[in-house]
């Protein structure tokens, strides 16, 4: 028992996404496959816009930054959901479960006020063109990314003022495959209306706000977009998709779930599945196969990877290259 958090609950029981040992073998190896998948796939990323100079811009900065948070939003909870799927009973620790909520706050968190960010970098780049070199500076870009992490942690911290104190000393059965903080609430050993009451105000309010300032700067692109037809505006067209397909497919989820936020339904589990396994993965083949110079930059990374592998094979064999 941690007396410091007035708990006699040492660990919760975690029901997982199904109970057929048969469709545990089948999400074993498929989880595995798509977690390599996302963290390979966002880090190289990552390494892409490092490596290229002439990715050093904001739209391409704040694109490895989501991959940052796509890799750390698919791994608080899903090698642990791996784990559980070749073991039984699924438990986890008090703090264990306290940890994977404050970290879905986090990085959930940041990862909003980032697609914001991402919004209004198209904006000013779509509406205000001339300006945009002036306006969207590597010193505002910095702001803006730094922002969203920070906004992240407050959020956390905000969550923990009213969570990490509740006293949990009876029920201790989740029913999902992570410690979701609608759920774990509810088995507090109090009257927890209040505090759900301030979560949901915490987590809308942050939610809706994004969600409306995002409504608000793709309208303005798209009308923007549509009063002109150039090659530009095209090009500006096809990267503003991207934007929105990802802007729908992470808030989408986040928008079910807490529009019923202490009433689970059997589709919770799925729509989690989604925002922490299949987003984090679909954001960077949407961004790449979308992108020429995202693809160029890979191609003149690969080359220079052969490359020096070559040399380094010749100079250890001590052959004339």
């Amino acid at each position: 028992m941690d007396q410091g958090n007035n708990s006699r609950v040492a660990e919760f029981v975690l029901l997982g996404l199904s109970s057929s040992w048969e469709l545990q073998y089948f999400f074993f190896v498929l989880f595995n496959f798509l977690y390599i998948t996302i963290v390979l796939g966002n880090l190289l990323i990552v390494l892409t816009v490092i490596s290229e100079p002439a990715l050093h811009t904001p739209m391409y900065i704040m694109l490895s930054n989501l991959s940052v948070l796509d890799v750390f939003l698919a791994t608080y909870a899903t090698p642990k959901m791996i784990h559980d799927f070749l073991h039984e009973p699924k438990t986890i620790s008090f703090a264990g479960c306290m940890a994977q909520i404050f970290l879905l706050h986090v990085f959930a968190g940041g990862e909003m006020l980032l697609l914001v960010a991402m919004a209004y970098d198209r904006y000013v780049a779509i509406c205000k063109p001339l300006h945009y070199a002036t306006i969207m500076n590597l010193c505002k870009c910095t702001c803006l990314v730094v922002g969203s992490w920070v906004t992240g942690v407050m959020h956390l911290l905000s969550q923990l003022a009213f969570t990490v104190n509740l006293p949990f000393c009876g029920p201790n059965i989740v029913d999902s495959y992570y410690c979701d903080l609608t759920l774990v609430i509810k088995l507090a050993c109090t009257d927890t209306y209040t505090p759900e009451v301030l979560m949901l105000l915490d987590s809308g309010l942050m939610g809706v706000t994004s969600f409306l300032l995002l409504l608000i700067s793709y309208t303005v692109i798209l009308v923007t977009v549509r009063s002109h037809s150039s090659v530009g505006m095209a090009k500006a067209r096809s990267t503003l998709t991207a934007h929105i397909i990802v802007v729908i497919l992470f808030f989408g989820p986040c928008i079910f779930i807490y529009a019923w936020p202490f009433s689970n339904f059997p589709v919770d589990k799925v729509l989690s599945v989604f925002s922490t396994v299949f987003t984090p993965i679909l954001n960077p083949i949407i961004y790449t196969l979308r992108n020429k110079e995202v693809k160029s930059a890979m191609h003149k990374l690969k080359t220079r990877y052969v490359s020096s592998r070559l040399l380094s094979r010749c100079l250890s064999q001590d052959h004339n290259c």
